[in-house]
């Protein structure tokens, strides 16, 4: 199902007891942070803040904030169901090669065309507009934890061009708030935000910008997806939704954003403005550590009559991102598969913030396959930041990360089994000796054999046999025990 709105998916939340409304007065500096980090820990329900201190708009957050909601935010049961529907859609890549076969196929080509982003003329979220009068101060921005450099949004989706191409752009990058009227634009030089800002610096032309906040939660998500370069976000988001993204003209720029989101700013990144932006409490669980970054004038602030302030808080995990990198890591496993056949399956573990670790399952076929797997990945788009990749056999549960270590504790060979390379890593790691660059590790847990230097017999697992195990699960309520 498609929501229109964010409100749809807090009503759904509510239907659902997955909510839970504070009205007691709460203030945006710290105190919401650890009223949600408790709460994210234990997996608990959505919030939302019904009286903000300094503001007069709700705040809304933890809506993601586990697994089965995050599925519920995008309209599904379980997240393998989108996994499903992206798997036939690769199909289509291997055109059958009779006539039958190819008229079959067309329903699902014109499928592709029923997800473009659709043009409106006007939208609930340019009810009221402020352009002179436009200010941040009117929001209840957060403040998340004690040493950050100020307030930050953290669910900001950022739409830019690509000034040669025209093509639009959307990311998630937060905006430190700087004053009423400007914040930082925290870009990495890895991300597509980036590398159009550099293209109108090259060009020397006025790089305009604007900010969504809020929506149907499919189109919050698709601006944090690892999509391939140039796949329109919010074609993404209608493929997740089932429809097309209605999406209207900014009033002062030449952007175009959702329709139905709760707030939108509108401005310009300054090509040759930058200021220090951070630190800021990050996913990592670390502050990542003040640089200097792009600079977002705002020049014009539209909004719902009624609108409510979406939020995040990043830290230790497990928290509310984690589930929506989680969502990732389902809906994108058909696509390492089709890039690479032999993967059975993959884990991000929470521990390792999704860029630090990944334990991939191969259905192993040669020696050395293993190794071929951890170069590959790290040569697949934002996949390159892995830092540790745990390959291991493909009957590996890779999502029981005590299993996964039993087994890289008793089928390795350190001096055999450990490939280290250096490359690219995420900004924010801060144990490289460089920023962005530095080592990475794969570590072949699988079963190896005479091609790769082990001549000795490598011993079989324990296991009972199917008999005895059969005969025990039947007298098991002999034995006193329940079922």
């Amino acid at each position: 199902m498609a929501y229109r709105d964010l409100r749809e998916f807090i009503k759904v939340l509510e239907n659902r007891d997955l909510l839970h409304r504070i009205q007691a007065e709460v203030d945006p500096i710290l105190e919401i942070t650890e009223i949600t980090d408790r709460i994210s820990k234990q997996e608990g329900p959505a919030l939302l803040f019904e009286k903000v201190r300094g503001s007069k708009y709700p705040v809304l957050i933890n809506a993601f904030g586990s697994e089965s909601r995050m599925a519920l935010a995008l309209g599904v049961s379980n997240l393998n169901e989108i996994a499903v529907r992206i798997e036939q859609l690769l199909q289509m890549q291997e055109l059958p090669g009779t006539l039958w076969e190819k008229i079959r196929m067309l329903p699902r080509l014109a499928e592709l065309g029923s997800w473009t982003p659709k043009p409106v003329h006007s939208a609930p979220c340019q009810e009221i507009v402020h352009q002179d009068d436009a200010s941040l101060d009117d929001f209840p921005i957060l403040q998340c934890w004690p040493e950050d450099g100020g307030r930050y949004l953290t669910l900001p989706i950022t739409f830019t061009k690509d000034p040669e191409t025209g093509q639009r752009n959307t990311g998630m990058y937060r905006l430190q708030v700087f004053d009423s009227r400007t914040t930082g634009m925290h870009w990495h030089m890895h991300k597509n935000g980036a590398e159009n800002y550099n293209k109108h610096r090259a060009l020397g032309r006025r790089m305009e910008a604007a900010v969504a906040l809020g929506g149907d939660p499919a189109i919050t998500y698709a601006a944090t997806a690892p999509l391939p370069h140039g796949f329109d976000e919010m074609l993404f988001a209608g493929f997740l939704r089932q429809q097309p993204v209605e999406m209207v003209k900014c009033l002062t720029v030449d952007l175009e954003v959702p329709a139905h989101a709760e707030i939108i700013l509108e401005g310009y990144v300054d090509l040759d403005e930058k200021r220090m932006e951070g630190p800021f409490g990050d996913h990592t669980g670390y502050y990542s550590l003040a640089d200097w970054y792009p600079v977002f004038h705002i020049q014009c602030i539209t909004h719902r009559r009624d609108a409510i302030y979406p939020a995040t808080v990043v830290g230790k995990p497990p928290m509310e991102d984690c589930f929506m990198a989680k969502a990732t890591e389902r809906i994108f496993l058909p696509i390492i598969k089709f890039t690479l056949p032999e993967v059975v399956d993959y884990n991000l573990p929470l521990e390792g913030v999704f860029h630090n670790c990944a334990v991939i399952a191969i259905d192993k076929q040669y020696p050395g396959h293993a190794k071929k797997v951890m170069c590959a990945v790290w040569g697949m788009g934002q996949m390159m930041f892995t830092k540790m990749v745990i390959v291991v056999d493909s009957h590996v549960n890779v999502h029981d990360m005590a299993e996964v270590w039993w087994r890289v504790y008793n089928n390795v060979d350190p001096k055999r089994d450990f490939m280290f390379v250096d490359g690219p890593l995420e900004v924010l790691d801060h144990a490289s000796v460089y920023p962005a660059y530095g080592s990475k590790v794969g570590i072949d847990a699988t079963k190896k054999g005479p091609g790769e230097g082990h001549f000795r017999a490598w011993p079989d697992e324990i296991a009972m046999s199917k008999e005895i195990k059969e005969k025990v699960a039947g007298r098991w309520p002999e034995y006193g025990f329940e079922h």
